[in-house]
């Protein structure tokens, strides 16, 4: 069981974000998130995405501090990556744009 967090370096609504995964399961990554106290409306297909407010707190609850390659190698290894392509079409809008 490993949840994992990538640096905090993603600007937007007034502050910077992080990215939440599992590389094992999203039911691991979805308990680890309410234990927290993750809002779900955070959750994005793959990932959470957290505000660097909370990075330290994740760490200290056990979220594996990682780079955001890292985070992408990992997930992508797991086989819970969503696409590109396919966050579109979830989304209803064309994949093949």
């Amino acid at each position: 069981m490993t949840v994992l967090i990538d640096t905090p370096l993603w600007p937007k609504h007034g502050t910077v974000w992080s990215h939440l995964v599992s590389d094992a399961s999203v039911d691991e990554l979805h308990a680890f998130a309410r234990r927290m106290e993750v809002p779900p409306r955070a959750f994005d297909l793959d990932h959470y995405d957290v505000p660097i407010e909370r990075y330290d707190e994740l760490v200290a609850a056990g979220a594996e501090a990682v780079s955001p390659r890292e985070l992408i190698v990992r997930l992508r290894r797991s086989g819970l990556r969503v696409t590109p392509r396919e966050r579109r079409a979830r989304n209803g809008r064309d994949a093949s744009l």
